[in-house]
């Protein structure tokens, strides 16, 4: 009986042995197959070298030995060892593989994300660039007080069109960007005040062209300095607002105000209300209203204009900075956004200066109505303009396609203003260094243009040490519609972002605005 066991364990070992040679031949030829070796594969075949010596030396104990139960179990056993180690062996590599291929298809992934986003920005820019061209031929056409009533509705609906397209471009790029991560979100110090007044004057000339009053209120804290993503701040409060306007219809109001909240650690949280007198929304459409390309009634969609993704892009933003966004809305009486935004202030003590400000109460109008430090609320058509004219100013238009070049100096022509171009980046430096400080009042620059781009011409610009160079208003005027476009035109030194397609009375504001500020620093010392 002992006898028939001993031998059973050796002959089980041997075949134990025989499986384990097996495997790990396997196991060699799966990784040569994946792995690229060459001499050094032969290193996966000193294993099975190794058993295939054991195998023999099995099989010469079971045939000429006389082996006893403990030599039987220790050769049995050893093969059970070399079965678990191969187990080991092929887990853990199954494993590592699996890992590099679950990292190759990430990669894999990314890269096809990367992909998305270049053509997404490239296709952006090679569309609004031939949308810029119509929707100015459109102003231009407009202006012709000769024209037929039907061809005048002809091209008003051609330009409601195309802005809208492009405004449903720059949303998707803007949710894609957030949807990839691919925004980072920045901390620099930049004024408040100045990012709302931009807001707002684009805000404003958008309720004027539809007979809508714009009312703002912003307390004391808005005049600080704070640090923060300034870009994702202003088109995310450009989303809702555009919002408002666009389902509020005439006579209707607008609403917007800005109010210190509380301190949180070393951020001051400031709460953003934005409320309209429109249309309104359904309690059961709200839970939807941050999803991308959702709308309530496709009726409305029709008449009003919108794609679903302005709400979606600014939920993104805000959310990526910390704070939070809520909708209150009743049917046919209008919505109000609440976003709450933690900044970090860079100013002083905000709150020992904004003691008027009530956070809790829900009205908008009554949120600051005992705030001594509350700005003024206005109708749209009382707000205070900039007084500059355009007319007999000098504006240098950097553009490297006739046609847009031509647009735009038609356009700057219905103001009699006066314009010069550069065709590239370079000659716009050019241009600058041999003019005389103040010649040109302003510059309109592309970013896309070949020898040298928008960006590194205006960086050179500013660089140039004459008194002008630090305050002539620098304007993008460009297809770049990406909220990192955006950034990095101000990190250029450049004073305002205009994507194309840009309407007219917008540049015009625009131009006039920093034209205004630049007349007063006229005279300055050349900053360092």
């Amino acid at each position: 009986m002992i006898k028939w066991i001993i031998y059973s364990l050796v002959y089980l070992g041997s075949i134990l042995m025989v499986y384990n040679i097996c495997g790990f031949v396997s196991f060699a030829r799966r990784m040569q197959s994946m792995k690229n070796w060459g001499n050094k594969g032969r290193i996966l075949y000193i294993p099975i070298v190794l058993l295939v010596f054991f195998l023999l030396g099995y099989l010469f104990v079971g045939i000429f030995g006389k082996p006893d139960l403990i030599v039987a179990g220790i050769l049995f056993f050893g093969s059970v060892f070399v079965s678990v180690m191969y187990w080991l062996i092929n887990s853990i590599t199954n494993r590592i593989l699996e890992n590099e291929q679950m990292e190759a298809k990430l990669m894999a992934a990314e890269e096809t994300s990367r992909s998305k986003a270049a053509f997404l920005a490239s296709m952006s820019h090679e569309m609004l660039t031939p949308m810029n061209m119509i929707l100015g031929l459109d102003t231009l056409a407009l202006k012709n007080p000769e024209l037929p009533a039907e061809t005048r509705d002809q091209l008003v609906k051609i330009g409601v069109s195309a802005r809208h397209l492009a405004e449903l471009l720059e949303n998707i790029l803007t949710f894609q960007q957030e949807k990839n991560d691919d925004a980072v979100t920045r901390e620099e110090r930049f004024s408040l005040k100045e990012v709302l007044d931009q807001i707002c004057a684009q805000i404003s000339f958008l309720c004027a062209q539809k007979g809508l009053n714009f009312q703002f209120s912003f307390s004391k804290c808005a005049n600080r300095d704070y640090a923060g993503d300034k870009s994702a701040i202003e088109r995310a409060l450009m989303c809702i607002l555009d919002n408002a306007v666009k389902f509020t219809d005439a006579p209707g109001t607008v609403r917007f105000c800005v109010m210190y909240e509380r301190e949180q650690d070393a951020y001051t949280c400031l709460r953003f209300v934005i409320s309209d007198t429109g249309i309104g929304i359904d309690d059961e459409f709200l839970s939807k209203i941050f999803q991308p390309l959702t709308q309530e009634d496709q009726s409305f969609t029709n008449r009003f204009g919108g794609s679903g993704m302005g709400l979606s892009a600014a939920n993104s933003i805000v959310r990526r900075m910390g704070g939070t966004i809520e909708v209150e809305s009743r049917k046919g009486e209008g919505s109000t956004f609440t976003v709450r935004l933690p900044l970090l202030s860079v100013g002083g003590d905000v709150s020992a200066s904004c003691d008027g400000c009530v956070p809790d109460q829900s009205e908008m109008c009554a949120n600051c109505a005992g705030c001594p430090h509350v700005r003024e609320t206005l109708p749209a058509e009382q707000q205070e303009t900039p007084q500059v004219s355009l007319a007999g100013k000098r504006i240098l238009i950097v553009e490297d396609m006739d046609l847009n070049a031509e647009i735009v100096a038609d356009l700057l022509e219905l103001e009699d203003a006066e314009s010069d171009r550069a065709e590239n980046g370079r000659e716009a430096v050019d241009k600058i260094k041999a003019s005389a400080p103040w010649y040109y009042d302003a510059i309109l620059m592309d970013l896309r243009m070949p020898i040298m781009d928008g960006l590194e011409s205006a960086r050179q610009i500013r660089a140039l040490q004459r008194e002008d160079a630090k305050n002539i208003p620098i304007l993008a005027l460009t297809a770049n519609a990406l909220p990192s476009d955006v950034e990095a035109t101000r990190a250029a030194g450049m004073n305002a972002h205009l994507a194309k397609p840009v309407d007219a009375e917008l540049l015009y504001n625009t131009l006039k605005q920093w034209i205004s500020i630049a007349q007063k620093k006229k005279g300055g010392p050349c900053l360092d």
